[in-house]
C-alpha cells in the first residue's frame, strides 16, 4: 500500500513539474531590418490562450513546459517554438513573400503587393496615431506622394484633399473614403486610434471598380478588430495638450500707422489721428500718436486646449472576432470666442463563422458631435482694424451691453472692431451619425468560389442654431433686433453590393475573377426657418423659433430635398503567370438617373505588370531583391455634377429699333443637360526592393486627361450663364517614394523615408468664341486659359517702383497715362511691364501671375529606436504655387485701414528705399491697386510636420500578475513652418487668402496602455 502511495505521489509530482507554469517574455523583430513588430499574434498552439506584441515588439505570456508557442504576423513566416526551460524567447520573423504581398486592401478584396499593377500607397497606423487632430486625413500630410492635403485650423473642420491635382473645375475634388466597406465623402467621425491600415488608390485602373464616386481617388481604411483565438486585449489611448498660433502676421503698430498716414497726405486720416488723441489721450513715449497701440491679432487669439481619450477591447475565439471602442475628442479654437468642437464615438464590429463555409459580420458607428463655428470675418476685421483703436472704450457710455470701441466714433468709415461679431454671434451645429453595415459571406465552392452580400447605411442629421444677439456700440455698429435661424438637415445613403469571387491556381497560373452589382440610394432634405425679435433673448432656453415674432417668418422659411439612384455592374480579372507576368482588367457599367442625356456609362481599365526579379536571368543580381515594371490605363466617369437642371423664362423688354423704343418679349432657356465628365489616365510605374530588402522604392509617372469638362458658358443675346461640357484639362506628374530600414545592433535601429511629386495642370481645350473664361472677381481676376493652370491668377506684372521724377519722365507708359488719362505718376508708384510694347498699360498687358496648385510637393520621415526609446521626425513642403493676398489687396475698397508691418517698414519713402513696395501715398492710388504680381505671393513652404519622442514600459510579471504595457509620448505637431508669404501660413485651399482660419501648432502629452 505504501509503495502504491509513493508511486502515486511520484506520478503527481511529475505531472505537477511537467505542468509547471513559466512566464516567457521577449521581443519580436523583423529579420530583414531588425525593426520591432507590434501586433504579432503570440498563441499557445492548440489553445485559445494568446497575446499580441506591444508597440516596441515586446510580449509576455504564461505557458507550461512542453507547450508550443506560435508567432504569426501578416507578411512574415510563422514561427513555432517548443518551451523547455526558457524564460526569454526573442524571435526574428523572416519575410514571407507570399504573405507579404497579401496585405494591400483594394476594391472588393485584397491583392498581393507583387501582383499590383496600379499606383497604390499604404500608410502605417502608428504614423496616423501620432497626429493630434479631429480628422485623420491631416495625418497623411507629406506622407503619400501625389496627395496634397491643405489643413484648416478651425475645430472640427475637414482638410482639403487632392489626389494628383484637380480633375474638375466645378465639381468637388475630394476623394472617396471606404471605411470597412462603407462609402463616405467625409470621415470626420473616425478616431485615429482605431485605424488598422490605410491604402491610397491613386490611378484610374486601381479606382475603376468603384465607378464615378472614386474619380478623385479612393482612400480605403480598415479599422481594428480582434483575431481568432485571441484573449481580450484592452487598450487606452489618450493625450492632452494645447494649440498655439504660429507665424502670427505682424501688423503696423501705432507709430508705424501714424507715420504712414502722415506720409499719405490724407487730411482726413490726419484728422482721425487727432480725434483718437482727443478721445484716448497722448502717448507718453511719443506725444504725436494716441495713447493706444492695439495688436488686434494678439487680442483675438488665444492658446486653446485639445484632448482625446479612447478605450477599446478586441479579442476572439475559434469562430468569432470582435472589437468595441469608445472615444471622446475635444478641441477649442484659437479664435477667442465660442469656437470649439466636441465628439463622442462608439464603434463596434463582430465577425462570426457560422460554419466552415458561412461567415457573417456587422460594423456599427455612432458619432455625436457638437461644433461651434467661428465668425471667420473676425480674421478680416483684425487685419484691417487700426492700432490706435482700443478693444474697449470707457467713454462710450451709450454702448450696451459691453462698451466696445468703434472706429466710426473717431471718423473712420467702418467700425473695425472684431469683438462685437465674436461676442454677440453664436453658431451651433449638432451632428449625429449612425453608420451601420452587415455582410454575409458564403463559400459556394470551398476555397474556389465565394459569394458576398454587403449592405451599409449612412444616416446623418445636422441641427443648426444660429443666434444673433442685439447690441449697440454706435449708430454705425449696432443690431437692434435679435434673430435666430434653425435648420435641420437629414442625409441618407444606402449601399447594397453583391459579389462573386472565383480564385484558382493551376500549374503556373493564378486567377482571381470578381463580378458584382452595386446599388445606391441617396437622399437628403433640408428645412430652415429664421425668426427675429426673440423674447427673453438673454436666456439660452429662449433660443427657439417659438420665442421669435411670428410675423417675421415671411420669406424666411425654406425646404429643399432630392433623391437619386444609381446601379452598376462590374467585374475584375486578376491573372498571374509564373508570378512574372501580370494582368489586371476591370470593367464597370454604371447607370445614373441624373444624366438622361447618357444614362449609362461604361468605363474600362487594364493594368500590366512584369516582375523582372522572378526571371531566370535575374537570379544572379545582387542589387535588387524585387523589381517590377507596371503600366496601367483606365477611364472613369465623374457624376458629382447633376445632369439636368434649369428653367425657361419669359420677360418683357424695351429696346430701341431705329431710335424708336419698342416693346418686346424675351425668352430664355437656362436648361442644362450635362454628360458626365470622363477622366482617362495612363500610369507607368516601377516597384522595387533593394539591398537585402532594406530599401523600398516606388516610381510612378502619369498622364490624366479630363474630357467633357464642365465650364460656365454664356448664352448669346440673353447673357444667361449655363454649365456645359465644353472643355478639357490635363494633369501629369512624377511620383517617387523611397524608404530605408536597418537594424544596427540589438539596441539601435532606424528608418528614413522620403517622397516627392511633381504636378503640371493645364486647360487643354475650351469650346468658346473668346477661348477663355474669366473667374474670380472683377477686382481680383482669375482666368481659365488654354495652356495655363485652372483658375490662374491674371493681372499686371510689377517690375519696379519709380524712384525719381526723371525716371517717370523717361517712361512712355507714364507719359501716356498723363496725356491720355490725366493720371500723373510720381516716385513711389509701381512700374508695370508693357507686355506688348505699345507704350501704354491696359488690359492687353495682363498675364498669368501664378497658380494655387503646387508644381512640387515633398515629404520625409526619420525614425530611430534605442531600447525602449523611439524618436520620429516628419517633414513636408511644397513649391511652385502662388497665393493671392486679398487682405492686402482690398485696400481698393477702403483706404482708412491698417496695413501689415512688412508693408509699413518696407514702403517706398525716398529714392533707393525699395523697388518693391509703393509709397504710403501711392498705396491709396488706383494705379497701384490693380490686380498685379504685388498681391500674388510665393506660397512655397517647408514644415517640420511632426516630432514625437516615445518611451515604452514593457509588460512584466509583478507579484504573479501581468502588468500593462505603457507607452508615453511627447508630440509636437507643426512646430516649425518656414515660408515667405505674408500671412499666418501658406495653406490656402483655393489660393485666395481673405479670412483663412490659421493652422496652429499642437503640443501634446500622450499615454497608451495595453493590457
Amino acid at each position: 500500500m505504501k509503495t502504491k502511495i509513493n508511486l502515486l505521489l511520484t506520478l503527481l509530482f511529475s505531472i505537477s513539474v511537467f505542468a509547471q507554469e513559466i512566464e516567457i517574455s521577449g521581443v519580436i523583430t523583423s529579420a530583414s531590418d531588425g525593426m520591432p513588430l507590434p501586433g504579432v499574434s503570440v498563441v499557445v498552439k492548440g489553445t485559445s490562450r494568446g497575446v499580441s506584441s506591444g508597440f516596441d515588439g515586446n510580449y509576455a505570456i504564461t505557458v507550461q513546459k512542453g507547450e508550443e508557442i506560435q508567432f504569426s504576423y501578416i507578411g512574415f513566416k510563422t514561427v513555432t517554438i517548443t518551451v523547455v526551460d526558457q524564460s526569454v524567447i526573442n524571435v526574428a520573423l523572416e519575410d514571407d513573400v507570399e504573405s507579404l504581398n497579401e496585405v494591400v486592401v483594394v476594391g472588393y478584396g485584397t491583392q498581393r503587393k507583387e501582383d499590383l499593377t496600379g499606383a497604390i500607397s499604404t500608410v502605417k497606423s502608428e504614423d496616423i496615431a501620432k497626429t493630434p487632430n479631429s480628422n485623420i486625413m491631416q495625418s497623411l500630410q507629406g506622407k503619400v506622394a501625389g496627395v496634397q492635403i491643405t489643413s484648416n485650423g478651425s475645430p472640427g473642420a475637414s482638410p482639403n484633399i487632392r489626389v494628383r491635382g484637380v480633375n474638375s473645375y466645378l465639381a468637388g475634388n475630394n476623394p472617396l473614403f471606404v471605411v470597412d466597406g462603407m462609402f463616405y465623402d467625409n470621415i470626420d467621425f473616425l478616431d485615429s486610434s482605431q485605424i488598422e491600415s490605410i491604402s491610397v488608390l491613386k490611378d484610374a485602373s486601381s479606382i475603376s471598380i468603384f465607378g464615378q464616386r472614386g474619380v478623385n481617388g479612393v482612400i480605403i481604411i480598415e479599422t481594428k478588430n480582434g483575431k481568432l483565438n485571441q484573449k481580450p486585449v484592452f487598450t487606452y489611448n489618450g493625450y492632452t495638450g494645447f494649440q498655439n498660433a504660429q507665424n502670427v502676421v505682424k501688423m503696423a503698430n501705432a507709430e508705424q500707422f501714424v507715420t504712414m498716414a502722415l506720409e499719405s497726405g490724407s487730411q482726413a486720416d490726419i484728422e482721425y489721428i487727432e480725434n483718437a488723441i482727443q478721445r484716448y489721450g497722448r502717448s507718453r513715449v511719443n506725444p504725436n500718436i494716441p495713447d493706444v497701440n492695439t495688436d488686434w491679432y494678439k487680442e483675438v487669439l488665444r492658446v486653446a486646449p485639445i484632448y482625446s481619450h479612447s478605450l477599446g477591447v478586441t479579442g476572439g475565439n475559434e469562430n468569432t472576432t470582435y472589437g468595441v471602442n469608445a472615444s471622446y475628442f475635444s478641441q477649442d479654437g484659437i479664435l477667442d470666442m465660442k469656437n470649439e468642437y466636441e465628439r463622442f464615438n462608439i464603434q463596434s464590429n463582430i465577425e462570426v463563422k457560422l460554419s466552415d463555409r458561412v461567415k457573417v459580420g456587422t460594423n456599427a458607428i455612432f458619432s455625436n458631435a457638437t461644433q461651434y463655428n467661428p465668425e471667420n470675418g473676425a480674421w478680416f476685421q483684425a487685419y484691417f482694424a487700426v492700432p490706435i483703436l482700443p478693444v474697449y472704450d470707457r467713454s462710450n457710455l451709450e454702448a450696451t451691453p459691453i462698451a466696445f470701441s468703434d472706429a466710426t466714433q473717431i471718423g473712420y468709415r467702418g467700425s473695425q472692431n472684431p469683438f462685437p461679431v465674436m461676442t454677440f454671434n453664436e453658431n451651433q451645429l449638432k451632428i449625429k451619425k449612425i453608420l451601420a453595415s452587415m455582410f454575409l459571406e458564403v463559400d459556394l465552392i470551398q476555397d474556389k468560389l465565394k459569394f458576398k452580400t454587403f449592405y451599409s447605411h449612412d444616416y446623418s442629421t445636422l441641427s443648426e442654431r444660429n443666434v444673433r444677439l442685439p447690441y449697440f456700440i454706435s449708430e454705425n455698429s449696432q443690431r437692434e433686433t435679435s434673430s435666430i435661424r434653425r435648420a435641420e438637415a437629414k442625409y441618407s445613403n444606402q449601399l447594397w453590393d453583391n459579389t462573386l469571387t472565383y480564385t484558382d491556381n493551376f500549374g503556373d497560373h493564378a486567377l482571381t475573377a470578381i463580378v458584382g452589382t452595386s446599388y445606391r440610394d441617396e437622399q437628403y432634405n433640408t428645412f430652415s426657418a429664421t425668426g427675429n425679435d426673440i423674447q427673453g433673448i438673454g436666456l439660452e432656453s429662449s433660443w427657439y423659433l417659438n420665442f421669435a415674432d411670428p410675423t417675421t417668418f415671411s420669406n424666411q422659411v425654406n425646404e429643399i430635398g432630392d433623391r437619386f439612384y444609381s446601379f452598376a455592374v462590374f467585374g475584375r480579372l486578376e491573372y498571374s503567370f509564373k508570378d512574372k507576368y501580370l494582368v489586371n482588367a476591370t470593367l464597370r457599367h454604371e447607370g445614373d438617373g441624373r444624366f438622361p442625356k447618357k444614362l449609362w456609362e461604361t468605363t474600362p481599365a487594364v493594368g500590366l505588370g512584369w516582375v523582372i526579379s522572378n526571371e531566370d536571368f535575374f537570379e544572379s543580381n545582387e542589387l535588387f531583391n524585387f523589381l517590377k515594371l507596371r503600366v496601367a490605363w483606365g477611364r472613369l466617369a465623374n457624376g458629382s455634377l447633376g445632369g439636368s437642371t434649369g428653367a425657361r423664362t419669359v420677360s418683357q423688354v424695351v429696346t430701341d429699333i431705329g431710335d424708336v423704343p419698342t416693346n418686346g418679349i424675351l425668352t430664355t432657356n437656362t436648361f442644362q443637360d450635362l454628360r458626365r465628365e470622363i477622366l482617362e489616365e495612363t500610369n507607368f510605374g516601377i516597384s522595387s526592393r533593394l539591398f537585402d530588402n532594406r530599401l523600398n522604392l516606388e516610381i510612378d509617372y502619369y498622364i490624366r486627361d479630363t474630357e467633357n469638362l464642365v465650364l460656365p458658358r454664356e448664352v448669346p443675346i440673353t447673357a444667361e450663364v449655363v454649365n456645359d461640357n465644353i472643355g478639357e484639362m490635363r494633369n501629369q506628374g512624377l511620383e517617387i517614394a523611397a524608404n530605408w530600414s536597418q537594424s544596427i545592433n540589438d539596441n539601435w535601429s532606424f528608418s528614413v523615408g522620403a517622397n516627392i511629386a511633381t504636378l503640371k495642370n493645364e486647360i487643354t481645350k475650351i469650346n468658346s468664341t473668346q477661348g477663355y473664361f474669366d473667374t474670380g472677381s472683377a477686382e481680383f481676376r482669375q482666368r481659365l486659359i488654354v495652356g495655363e493652370p485652372v483658375n490662374a491668377f491674371y493681372g499686371w506684372e510689377v517690375i519696379g517702383v519709380y524712384q525719381n521724377d526723371a525716371q517717370v519722365s523717361a517712361d512712355p507708359t507714364a507719359q501716356y497715362e498723363l496725356t491720355e488719362n490725366s493720371n500723373q505718376l510720381v516716385p513711389g508708384d509701381f512700374i508695370y511691364k508693357d507686355q506688348n510694347n505699345d507704350g501704354r498699360i491696359d488690359a492687353e498687358d495682363r498675364v498669368v501671375l501664378g497658380s494655387y496648385l503646387p508644381t512640387f510637393t515633398y515629404g520625409g520621415n526619420f525614425n530611430v529606436s534605442y531600447k525602449q526609446f523611439d524618436l520620429s521626425v516628419a517633414v513636408s513642403g511644397q513649391t511652385g504655387n502662388s497665393i493671392l493676398n486679398r487682405k492686402r489687396g482690398e485696400v481698393i475698397f477702403t483706404n482708412d485701414t491698417n496695413i501689415d508691418a512688412d508693408f509699413a517698414i518696407n514702403r517706398w519713402h525716398g529714392e533707393g528705399t525699395t523697388n518693391t513696395y509703393p509709397s504710403s501715398e501711392g498705396r491709396r492710388k488706383a494705379w497701384n491697386q490693380k490686380m498685379s504680381s504685388f498681391f500674388v505671393e510665393d506660397g512655397a513652404y517647408f514644415r517640420v510636420q511632426n516630432v514625437q519622442l516615445a518611451y515604452t514600459i514593457p509588460s512584466s510579471n509583478f507579484k504573479g500578475a501581468l502588468s500593462p504595457e505603457i507607452k508615453l509620448t511627447l508630440t509636437a505637431e507643426r512646430p516649425l513652418t518656414v515660408f515667405d508669404y505674408n500671412g499666418f501660413n501658406p495653406e490656402v485651399a483655393n489660393g485666395v487668402d481673405r479670412q483663412t482660419y490659421p493652422v496652429p501648432a499642437v503640443y501634446t502629452f500622450g499615454v497608451n496602455i495595453k493590457i
